[in-house]
C-alpha cells in the first residue's frame, strides 16, 4: 500500500465519490447522510403548522439512530446519550423526534420488517419520549435489547488499545496513512501544532485528565482523516497528541472537525453562540454532558473546529437484520436517550406543559399521533424516492466511468 494514498489536491473528489457511495449502500444510510432534505421538507408552512410547539431548547437537530451510542464521562461512566452534535440548535424539539422517527423506519424497511413493526414503533417512540423527559430514570437500561447489550459490553471491555488498533491500525505513536487517513499540507500541520498548544486545547486536555496538569502537551502526529457521511467534504483530522508527566509519555487521540452552519431552523432571538464550533459544543453540553466536557472549540486553517477527546467506549449502533420485538424496544430507548436531553434542560412546570401537550396529541390504541405519523409517512416516502434516483445516478456515473 502507497503512504499516501490521496493527497490534498484529490481529497474533494475522493470524498465526493466516498460520499455517493456510502448513500448507495441502504435507504436507511441514505437518510442519515442527508440531513438537508429533511430540513427542506420542513420547510413548507403546512408542515411548520401541523406540529406541536415545544419549548425553545437545544435539540440535537439530526437525531437519527446512528447519532445516539455510548459514550464515556472522563471518569470513564459508560451510557447512552446523543453522540454527535454538528446540527445543534435551539429549536423545536418535534423536529428531533420526527427525524428519528424517519431514521427507525427506514432501519426497518432495511430490517425487511412488515409496516406494522414501523406503526408500533411509532408509538413506542412517544411512549418512551415521555418516559425519558418524566426524569424516570436516571440512565438507560438495555436489558433484553441484545443489539444494544452487545455494543455495551464491548464499550465497558475497551481501553486505549483497542482505541488505538481501531482507529490508527495498530499501538505505535503514529498515524498510519491509507485509505482512512490521508497526508496533511505543511500549512495544516504548522496550525495544528499552534493549536495544541493553545490554551483552550490545554484547558481540555487538563479537563479531562487532571493528571496532566503543568505537564507538557504536544502533538505526536496528525492526518486527514476520512470518516462519517454527512461530513464528507468538511474538514476533519485525527491529531495524535503526547501529553508527558511523571510517569513518562501518554497518548491521546483527538477529532478535530470542521463546524459549519446548521442546516434547520432556529429560534433567532436564543442568543445562541455565532461562531459555529461554539454552538456545537454549547449543545453538546446541554443535551449530552458525558461528550460535552471533552470538546473544546478552536481554529485551523481559518476554519471554525470543533476538538473531541476519543475515549475507547465511544461507539454507535449498527441496527441491522433487527427482529420485531427488538426493533420496538430500541425506539423506545432512544426516543427515551432523547426524552432525557430535552428535560434535562427543563423547568419541572414547562417539562409538564410539554408533556400534557404530547399526551393530548397521543389518543389510546395503536394511533401514533398523527403529526408524527403523517409526518414519517411523507417524509419515507420522500426519502425513498430519492435514495433510488440516487442510486441510479450512482450507477449511470459508473456505467459511465468504466
Amino acid at each position: 500500500m502507497p503512504k499516501s494514498v490521496v493527497t490534498p489536491a484529490d481529497r474533494k473528489t475522493a470524498l465526493d465519490q466516498r460520499r455517493r457511495l456510502k448513500m448507495a449502500e441502504s435507504a436507511h444510510a441514505y437518510v442519515r447522510g442527508n440531513t438537508i432534505q429533511f430540513y427542506e421538507w420542513l420547510q413548507s408552512r403546512s408542515v411548520r403548522a401541523s406540529l406541536p410547539a415545544g419549548p425553545n431548547i437545544w435539540i440535537c437537530g439530526d437525531c437519527h439512530t446512528g447519532n445516539l451510542g455510548p459514550v464515556a464521562d472522563i471518569e470513564g461512566n459508560i451510557d447512552i446519550q446523543i453522540r454527535d452534535l454538528d446540527q445543534t440548535v435551539i429549536g423545536n424539539p418535534a423536529h428531533d423526534l420526527l427525524r428519528l422517527g424517519l431514521s427507525l423506519a427506514m432501519a426497518a424497511r432495511s430490517s425487511d420488517l412488515p409496516g406494522v413493526t414501523t406503526a408500533l414503533m411509532l408509538e413506542e417512540l412517544i411512549v418512551g419520549y415521555i418516559s425519558g423527559l418524566s426524569g424516570r430514570f436516571a440512565r438507560m437500561d438495555a436489558k433484553n435489547l441484545e443489539p444494544i447489550k452487545r455494543v455495551m459490553r464491548q464499550a465497558n471491555r475497551r481501553h486505549w488499545r483497542h482505541l488505538a488498533e481501531e482507529r490508527i491500525e495498530g499501538v505505535k505513536p503514529e498515524i498510519p496513512l491509507g485509505p482512512k487517513f490521508w497526508s496533511l499540507t505543511s500549512e495544516e500541520t504548522k496550525q495544528l501544532e499552534e493549536m495544541i498548544a493553545g490554551t483552550d486545547l490545554r484547558g481540555l486536555v487538563q479537563r479531562t485528565d487532571k493528571k496532566t496538569r503543568d505537564h507538557s502537551i504536544r502533538l505526536i502526529d496528525a492526518a486527514y482523516w476520512m470518516k462519517g457521511c454527512s461530513s464528507l467534504g468538511r474538514l476533519r483530522y485525527a491529531a495524535l497528541i503526547g501529553v508527558e508527566n511523571k510517569k513518562g509519555l501518554h497518548y491521546r487521540l483527538l477529532d478535530v472537525k470542521e463546524a459549519t452552519e446548521a442546516a434547520g431552523p432556529y429560534v433567532k432571538t436564543a442568543g445562541m453562540p455565532s461562531d459555529n464550533a461554539e454552538r456545537v459544543v454549547a449543545g453538546a453540553n446541554a443535551l449530552s454532558p458525558f461528550l460535552g466536557e471533552r470538546m473544546a472549540a478552536a481554529h485551523v486553517v481559518k476554519k471554525q473546529v470543533v476538538v473531541r477527546e476519543i475515549r475507547p467506549q465511544d461507539l454507535k449502533f449498527e441496527l441491522e437484520r433487527l427482529q420485531q420485538a427488538e426493533a420496538i424496544a430500541i425506539a423506545r430507548l432512544m426516543a427515551g436517550v432523547v426524552g432525557r436531553a430535552h428535560g434535562r434542560q427543563l423547568a419541572l412546570q414547562t417539562r409538564r406543559a410539554w408533556i400534557r401537550d404530547l399526551k393530548q396529541r397521543h389518543s389510546k390504541g395503536l394511533n401514533a399521533p398523527r403529526w408524527l405519523w403523517s409526518g414519517v409517512l411523507d417524509l419515507a416516502a420522500l426519502h425513498e424516492a430519492a435514495y433510488l434516483e440516487h442510486c441510479r445516478q450512482y450507477a449511470l456515473g459508473k456505467a459511465g466511468g468504466k
